[in-house]
């Protein structure tokens, strides 16, 4: 067993969340127990996965997306209410991570993602954007073949390049606004979880081959490598719980 304070403070250590600034509120969001035996970690705060924590016996949500974002509506009814209560009821504590989670050398999504795709030499580019390269060079469908079976989705491929792709770019969720960086630095391939229209035109014009991977595929390895090192600290029971969602 670990106290709550405990794990909170290590997470503060390891993630330094007052370095950035985001779009909510980082670290605990909605106060439990004290006691902590069980973690469970997931992408997304979402009402299943609070039912799924409660059925487990958890002490603790881990998450990516927590609540509370800037520009949503304040009030606590509705969905909000549902899933705030269910928390309270089971005396649950929900930390989330957003930006933090996405950063981070170790834990990060983006250096987790490069594991699951086997991506040599993954390094921060500019800002949240990380390159690497393919131990061999890929044609772009079987780098596409390669995204599905590792995140179990099948990407939209968009754009046009090489015909052997060498070096990546990416970032994972929704940065698919990032691609002129993977443009700026001559890579051939650039992935992310989602697409916007615009994102189709400019893979097209300028030449370089856009993977929308999906926005929960591609997240849902930094929270499980945090709760595994959390796991490890503590000697507390971690388990993910993956709530599919197709975007």
């Amino acid at each position: 067993m670990a106290s709550r304070t405990e794990i909170l403070n290590t997470l503060t250590g390891w993630l330094s969340p007052d370095d950035f600034k985001d779009y909510c509120p980082n670290g605990l969001q909605v106060e439990g127990t004290e006691d902590v035996n069980r973690i469970i970690t997931g992408v997304t705060a979402s009402k299943e996965l609070i039912d799924a924590a409660v059925e487990a016996g958890a002490d603790m949500i881990l998450v990516h997306h927590g609540y509370f974002w800037k520009g949503e509506d304040q009030a606590i009814r509705g969905m909000k209410r549902a899933r705030i209560q269910r928390l309270l009821q089971h005396n649950i504590n929900l930390v989330a991570y957003h930006l933090p989670l996405d950063d981070h050398p170790e834990y990060g999504n983006n250096r987790q993602l490069a594991d699951v795709l086997d991506i040599r030499t993954p390094r921060p580019m500019d800002g949240l954007v990380w390159q690497g390269e393919l131990a061999e060079p890929l044609s772009p469908s079987e780098l596409k073949n390669r995204l599905s079976g590792a995140l179990e989705r099948v990407p939209l491929h968009v754009g046009s390049g090489p015909e052997n792709i060498s070096r990546i770019g990416w970032c994972t969720g929704a940065a698919q606004g990032f691609i002129d960086k993977a443009l700026d630095a001559g890579l051939d391939a650039y992935i992310s979880g989602e697409i916007s229209e615009p994102t189709t035109h400019t893979a097209r014009e300028c030449g370089i081959h856009y993977y929308a991977a999906g926005h929960h595929a591609t997240e849902r390895y930094g929270v499980q490598a945090l709760g595994r090192a959390l796991e490890a600290a503590f000697g507390i029971e971690h388990r993910f719980i993956d709530c599919d969602n197709p975007v």
